[in-house]
C-alpha cells in the first residue's frame, strides 16, 4: 500500500517523522512504503478543486498540496525550508518568512526530500541520489537562489550518513558504502574532506556543538545496530568521552543523539536513553562526565529537542499512538519543570520551538488533514486552493496476545459489519501507526473496507522490551500478533473471514509475503509493497548498514545461520501461498533491492499462481503524487476483482 510523502533523511514509512528537512543518520531500518500526510503549501499545484472537481475524495487526498514542517537557519530565523508535493512530485522549497516569498529549490523526476539549511540561511544543502537508489553525493545552492554545486568536492558517492553544519562554513558529513562501511569527514571551506572516523559496523554524525570543538558520533562498533553508543569526539577525531548502554552488548539498551545545548561555552549533550525501559531523555557533559537525569514522569516514550537560547527543552511525548508537547524549564524548582504545550489530540508528527518562544508543530489526526500550526494560534502556511478531505477517526482495540496486549487501530466504513478487511501492516519494523491521517487507509474505508493496523512486537510506543522482541524468530513473532488481531476482528463482527486482506509496505510487505504463506488459510488476498520476499538474496544485494541491521535481527549472516533466515523467509512459504498475490516494486531500490522480488515472482510463476506484478522506475517508494495514486488504483482494482466488492478505482 502506498501513500504521500517520505520524510527528508527518512525512509518511506507509514507514519514516518514529519516530512521536515533535515540530514539523516545511517539507514538502519527497511522503513515502510507509508507515510502520514503533510498538508497544503502555496505556490504552483498539481491540480485545483476547480480544474478537478470530479475527482473522487481518495484521490484529493492526495493531490491536495500539503507541507513538511519547515525547518529554520539558527543565525537568520526568518529563512526557512519545507518539503512540498505542490507541483505534483515532493521537493525542497525555500521560503523567506519576512517578505512572504516562497520558490522551488530542487526539481528532480523523482523528487527529493532530503534537505537543510546552513546556520546563517545563505545555503540550502540537499542530497542527490540517483532515480530514489539513495547513493548519491550532498548538494548546495545559494538560498535566494542560483546554480547547484557540490557541496563537498572530494567525497565519492555514498548512502548519507548524517550531516551536520557549523556556522563558520564546517560541515561534518557521514557516508556509507559497501566497500569502506561507516566512514565520517570533516569538510572545511576552501580544504580537502578529513577523514576522522572509519568501521565496519554502522555509524554516523549525531551533531556538531555549537562552537564546533566537539562532534558527536552514533555507532554500532558493538555489533547491534537496534542500539547504538556515543562517542564524542575533537573535529580531528580524536576521543573525548564515550557513553555506551550496551555494554559490549551484552545488554540490550541503546542511545541516541538528541543535539548539543545552542550556546557557546555549554558542552551538555541531549541524549535519548532506555535505562527504565522506555526512550526518555537525559542531558550528559562529555567534558566532565556528569550526566543529569530529567524528571519526566510521563508514560510512553519521550523525545527532546532545545529551546534556541537553551534554557528549555521542547518535549515530545508518544503514547499509545496519540502524541503532545511539553516544555521542560531547566532551571525551574524540583517538581515543577514540566508545563504543557496546548495541541489538539491526534499526532504531533514534528515540532520546533522558534526564537520567539512559540511553537511549531505539524499535527494532524486520522479524520483530520494535516496542519503546520503555531502556538500562538495561527496556522503557519495556509494556501489557497484544494484542501485534502477528511476521513473516519480510528478507535482502539486492545488484543491478549502471546507477547502482552496488542493495541490496533481501527477505522471502518459506515453501516453494520461484517465488512470486507484490510490489515495494513507498518513496516520498520521499529516504527508504529499512530492516530494521524493517512490517505491509503481513508481511500480502503471510501470503498466499503474496514482497516486495522496491529502495532505488533517490534513497533516502538510500548516500552522497549516490545521493541526489542523481535530478534531471531524475525517476522514470525510480528506474524502471530497480528493473527491475534486478526481473531479477534472476526470474532467482535467487524470483519467477514471470507475476505480478509493482508496489505503493507517495506517491513509491512515482507509480513504480508510471509503471512500468506505461514498463514494460506487465513488470508484471502495479499498486497506487498516493496517488500521482502526473498530474505537471503535481499541481505546479500542490499545497503551496508541494513545487513547490519539484519545480522543483528537473525544473530549472524545467511552463511552463519541459515536456519534462521530460512524460517523467516517468505520464499520459503512460496509453494504454500493460495491467495492471490499483488506485489509493487522500485526497480532502484537499495531496502528492499528488486532480484530477490523476482525470485519470488518466478517461484508464483512455476506454479501458474495467480498474481501481478507492478515494476516502478524509482527507490524504496514514490515522490511523485501521480504514481502514488496510479499505485493505490492497481491494488484497489486487483482487490475488487478477486473479491468481488467495492467499486471500481477509477
Amino acid at each position: 500500500m502506498t501513500d504521500e510523502t517520505t520524510g527528508p533523511g527518512h525512509t518511506p514509512a507509514d507514519p514516518p517523522p514529519a516530512p521536515t528537512p533535515s540530514a539523516s543518520s545511517s539507514a538502519d531500518t527497511k522503513g515502510n512504503q507509508e507515510s502520514t500526510d503533510a498538508t497544503t503549501a502555496a505556490g504552483p499545484r498539481a491540480g485545483t478543486g476547480e480544474e478537478k472537481s470530479g475527482m473522487p475524495d481518495w484521490e484529493k487526498r492526495f493531490r491536495a498540496p500539503r507541507i513538511g514542517l519547515p525547518e529554520w537557519a539558527e543565525y537568520a530565523p526568518d529563512r526557512s525550508l519545507f518539503v512540498s508535493n505542490a507541483t505534483g512530485t515532493f521537493e525542497l522549497y525555500a521560503w523567506d518568512r519576512a517578505t512572504g516569498t516562497q520558490r522551488q529549490a530542487t526539481d528532480r523526476p523523482h523528487g527529493t526530500t532530503d534537505g537543510t539549511l546552513s546556520p546563517d540561511g545563505a545555503w540550502i544543502w540537499w542530497f542527490s541520489d540517483t532515480d530514489g537508489d539513495e547513493f548519491g553525493v550532498w548538494m548546495r545552492q545559494p538560498f535566494t537562489g542560483g546554480p547547484d554545486e557540490p557541496a563537498a568536492p572530494g567525497l565519492a558517492a555514498s548512502y548519507p550518513g548524517g550531516l551536520a553544519l557549523h556556522r563558520d562554513g564546517t560541515a561534518v558529513i557521514g557516508r556509507s558504502t559497501d566497500e569502506d562501511g561507516s566512514t565520517i569527514h570533516v569538510v572545511r571551506p576552501g580544504e580537502q574532506p578529513v577523514e576522522i572516523y572509519r568501521h565496519r559496523e554502522s555509524a554516523g554524525v549525531g551533531d556538531l556543538s555549537h562552537d564546533g570543538s566537539l562532534i558527536a558520533i552514533e555507532h554500532t562498533e558493538h555489533g547491534d545496530a537496534m542500539h547504538s553508543a556515543i562517542r564524542v569526539v575533537r573535529p580531528d577525531g580524536s576521543t573525548v568521552a564515550e557513553l555506551d548502554d550496551t555494554h559490549g552488548g551484552t545488554e540490550e539498551l541503546g542511545l541516541s543523539v538528541m543535539g548539543f545545548a545552542p550556546v557557546d561555552g555549554d558542552s551538555r549533550l541531549l541524549v535519548g536513553h532506555q535505562r527504565r525501559g522506555r526512550w526518555e531523555p537525559m542531558l550528559w557533559d562529555p567534558l566532565t562526565g556528569v550526566e543529569t537525569p530529567l524528571e519526566i514522569d510521563l508514560p510512553g516514550d519521550v523525545g527532546a529537542d532545545w529551546y534556541p537560547d537553551g534554557s528549555a527543552l521542547l518535549v515530545e511525548h508518544e503514547y499509545q499512538a496519540r502524541s503532545e508537547l511539553w516544555r521542560y524549564a531547566l532551571a525551574a524548582a524540583p517538581g515543577t519543570p514540566l508545563s504543557r504545550v496546548d495541541t489538539p489530540a491526534g499526532t504531533v508528527s514534528g515540532a520546533t520551538a522558534r526564537p520567539d518562544g512559540t511553537v511549531e508543530f505539524l499535527w494532524s489526526s486520522a479524520a483530520q488533514p494535516p496542519e503546520v500550526r503555531s502556538t500562538n494560534g495561527t496556522v503557519v502556511l495556509d494556501p489557497p486552493g484544494m484542501k485534502a478531505p477528511g476521513s473516519v477517526p480510528v478507535t482502539d482495540a486492545w488484543v491478549d496476545g502471546p507477547g502482552g496486549r496488542i493495541h490496533a487501530l481501527v477505522q471502518q466504513p459506515p453501516g453494520a459489519g461484517p465488512f470486507p478487511t484490510v490489515f495494513d501492516i507498518h513496516g520498520g519494523p521499529t516504527w508504529h501507526d499512530s492516530d494521524a491521517f493517512a490517505s491509503s487507509p481513508a481511500a480502503w474505508v471510501d470503498h466499503g473496507f474496514a482497516v486495522v493496523r496491529v502495532n505488533y512486537r517490534g513497533s516502538t510506543g510500548y516500552g522497549r522490551a516490545w521493541t526489542d522482541a523481535l530478534k531471531h524468530r524475525v517476522g514470525l513473532i510480528e506474524l502471530e500478533d497480528i493473527a491475534a488481531v486478526r481473531e479477534w476482528a472476526v470474532s467482535s463482527g467487524l470483519a467477514d473471514p471470507e475476505r480478509l486482506v493482508l496489505a503493507g509496505g517495506s517491513w509491512g510487505g515482507y509480513l504480508t509475503l510471509l503471512g500468506i504463506g505461514t498463514q494460506p488459510d487465513a488470508w484471502a488476498l495479499g498486497l506487498a509493497a516493496v517488500p521482502v520476499a526473498d530474505y537471503v538474496t535481499a541481505y546479500h544485494d542490499e545497503m551496508e548498514a541494513l545487513k547490519a541491521m539484519d545480522r543483528t535481527l537473525l544473530g549472524g549472516t545467511p552463511e552463519e545461520v541459515p536456519e534462521r533466515f530460512e524460517a523467516s523467509s517468505p520464499l520459503t512459504y512460496v509453494d504454500a501461498v493460495r491467495a492471490p498475490v499483488y506485489i509493487s516494486a522500485g526497480v532502484n531500490d537499495p531496502r528492499c533491492p528488486i532480484r530477490q522480488v523476482e525470485n519470488y515472482v518466478q517461484r508464483l510463476e512455476e506454479r501458474g499462481h495467480p498474481h501481478e506484478v507492478y515494476r516502478y522506475d524509482a527507490g524504496h517508494g514514490s515522490l511523485v503524487v501521480e504514481e502514488r495514486i496510479k499505485q493505490v488504483s492497481l491494488e484497489l482494482d486487483f482487490a475488487r476483482r478477486y473479491l468481488k466488492t467495492g467499486e471500481r478505482a477509477d
